[in-house]
């Protein structure tokens, strides 16, 4: 009996010591995705879809030809000032041709705020990407009152942005809190349902979880999909494996499934967060471009630049990989990434903080 109270106390002890750990998975833009074995599956047997993209009519129209480009750039300064100055001198160093700024926020942040109006002077689209929260409590009504704020915020801001409501929703370590599919899907729903009674039409609501979800046949990533009347961008994110499969075999199965529904695509994350043998990472990144032609469907594909120095560990920044800077330059410049931006101009009327 006092061997097996020892044992259960130490297995108690050692579940304890891992929940911090568990927890710091979802801590923000430095977490990124973890790095997993591809599973074997067999390749995508779609056919690819020949009807024109529509949207529902929601935030920015997507471009007729092309793709526009974008990034977050992880700063210096974490302020508003210090965001829009390191995207600025990483859009410069990559030939000054990105549309769109990315920026992350916890569930509790109020947005837009100081950074999204640094970005609106800059006169870039943005991809805002929201936390969420548990799915039971979302769908319960305790979170009203702040999401009605964040809607009247965003409608307040006047001007088209990509709303990216909890990406990656299909990762194992958010289980806890997403519960099930249809628990998400549900939260979905209630959440834009007060965006719609509010108004708010100018935010698009992209649907984003990990290009892995769709490979690995565990993660049901489809599952999560809320329908094509609820979401209007497509959205997935893919960085190398530790195989460093290529681009083409991390993005097919997604793309099979969005060859589905008739909504146009974003890369909400890529990134080269491997370090590689000599030149493997500007290969990687030199498939981008081609793929990106190849799948019209797919109208923005954002960067996602930083170097992590705490676990997990990666640069995903071209300081000291000039191979790969110019060929993401190559890519950035190529006219096929430069199509008009839409209309970003603030409407007239009476002057309102967003953000407040």
């Amino acid at each position: 009996m006092v061997r097996r109270l020892r044992r259960t106390v130490a297995a108690a002890f050692a579940l304890a010591c891992l929940m911090p750990a568990v927890a710091a998975c979802d801590s923000g833009p430095a977490d990124r995705p973890a790095r997993q074995a591809t599973a074997t599956v067999p390749p995508p047997s779609v056919e690819p879809r020949t009807d024109p993209v529509r949207t529902t009519g929601r935030g920015p129209k997507p471009p007729k030809t092309g793709a526009w480009l974008g990034a977050w750039v992880k700063p210096q300064f974490h302020n508003a000032t210090g965001r829009a100055a390191a995207l600025d001198e990483f859009d410069q160093a990559a030939g000054g041709k990105l549309t769109i700024a990315h920026m992350f926020h916890q569930w509790n942040d109020a947005f837009p705020g100081a950074t999204e109006r640094a970005f609106q002077a800059q006169g870039r689209l943005q991809m805002i990407s929201w936390q969420g929260t548990d799915t039971r409590s979302t769908v319960s009504g305790t979170y009203d009152p702040l999401i009605r704020q964040r809607a009247e915020d965003v409608k307040a801001f006047g001007v088209p942005v990509l709303l990216r409501y909890r990406w990656e929703m299909d990762r194992p370590n958010l289980a806890a809190s997403m519960h099930s599919p249809e628990d998400y899907v549900a939260a979905w729903k209630h959440v834009r349902a007060i965006f719609t009674e509010v108004g708010a039409t100018n935010a698009a609501w992209v649907w984003c979880p990990h290009a892995d979800g769709f490979a690995d046949p565990a993660r049901q990533a489809a599952a999560y999909y809320p329908g094509d009347d609820q979401v209007d961008w497509l959205c997935a994110d893919v960085y190398p494996s530790p195989e460093w499969n290529s681009f083409a075999d991390r993005m097919d199965h997604f793309m099979a499934f969005a060859q589905q529904h008739p909504r146009p695509v974003v890369i909400g994350e890529f990134g080269l967060t491997q370090e590689g043998r000599p030149g493997q990472r500007a290969d990687w990144l030199r498939e981008v471009q081609p793929y990106l032609k190849k799948h019209p469907q797919i109208k923005a594909a954002l960067y996602f630049a930083a170097k992590q120095t705490t676990k997990p560990l990666y640069d995903s920044t071209f300081g000291n990989d000039p191979e790969s800077a110019a060929v993401f330059r190559e890519m950035v410049t190529d006219p096929y990434f430069s199509p008009p931006p839409p209309d970003l101009t603030v409407p007239s009327g009476p002057p309102r903080k967003p953000g407040r």
